[in-house]
């Protein structure tokens, strides 16, 4: 059984009844979860759900969420703006998988009318579960949260 950590959850109007089949497989995992919307299928601004998320992972009120939109990447895009945030959009347990145990993936975004439910609630129960692996991966993460910095291309010529 799973500690009470808490799992924000946030979806626009495509991904509101994932997000609740999702809230359910969480909660009937053990753990808490923090509901940041929408509340309903009509028509709303993905971003606008994506910063609620953001904002509760940066207050501590959550450690992980769940975004969900049409395919996941507008919300994902949306929600990797903050420094803090490693929003991972996944399609399958691989990439679940390996987002959290490769990059430490804080944020996991689905695509309602991407994959179905049983595949997302495979892909919430592996990211739930799968820990960061560390060792040689950490140095590569630790690099997420800083900005570019402009580089040569070592095989380019002069």
């Amino acid at each position: 059984m799973a500690s009470q950590e808490t799992i924000a959850l946030a979806a626009d109007h495509a991904g509101f009844r994932l997000k609740n089949v999702l809230k359910d497989e969480i909660e009937g995992a053990g753990y808490a979860t923090l509901d940041c919307g929408t509340d309903g299928p009509e028509s709303v601004d993905y971003p606008d759900f994506a910063h609620a998320l953001v904002e509760a992972l940066a207050q501590g009120r959550a450690s992980r969420g769940v975004l969900v939109c049409g395919t996941g990447i507008g919300i994902a895009i949306a929600a990797n703006r903050a420094p803090h945030i490693r929003a991972a959009v996944c399609h399958d347990v691989t990439t679940a998988t390996l987002a959290r145990a490769h990059n430490d993936a804080n944020v996991i975004a689905l695509g309602a009318r991407i994959v179905g439910e049983e595949v997302a609630r495979d892909c919430v129960r592996a990211f739930l579960t799968t820990p960061f692996a560390g060792g040689r991966h950490e140095r590569r993460v630790a690099k997420l949260g800083q900005p570019a910095k402009p580089r040569k291309p070592a095989n380019v010529p002069v």
